[in-house]
């Protein structure tokens, strides 16, 4: 069950650095889409928690080689890659 809520706890706090690049001005328009539908996907409960993190994880790794992508925000893209990585294929 600790596991349960890591899960979880994982997932949130991705999802608030997503929030917090979405709602940023200073990041391009692309960019901010994207972090906003990691977000829609990361909580669409119909899908595996793993399937929605290896497309949220294959969606955020397309937009961190986007050349415009202020370097703060690549920086907070690759720690939400590192803590979805972290989540077991059995969930």
């Amino acid at each position: 069950m600790s596991d349960e809520v890591n899960v979880d706890e994982v997932i949130n706090q991705c999802v608030q650095i997503l929030e917090q690049i979405a709602n940023d001005n200073s990041v391009p328009r692309n960019i901010r889409r994207s972090a906003s539908e990691v977000v829609d996907k990361l909580q669409n409960g119909d899908e595996q928690l793993f399937l929605r993190a290896s497309s949220s994880i294959s969606i955020l790794e397309d937009v961190s080689n986007d050349p415009n992508i202020p370097l703060h925000t690549r920086t907070l893209i690759w720690n939400v890659v590192s803590q979805l990585e972290t989540i077991p294929t059995d969930k």
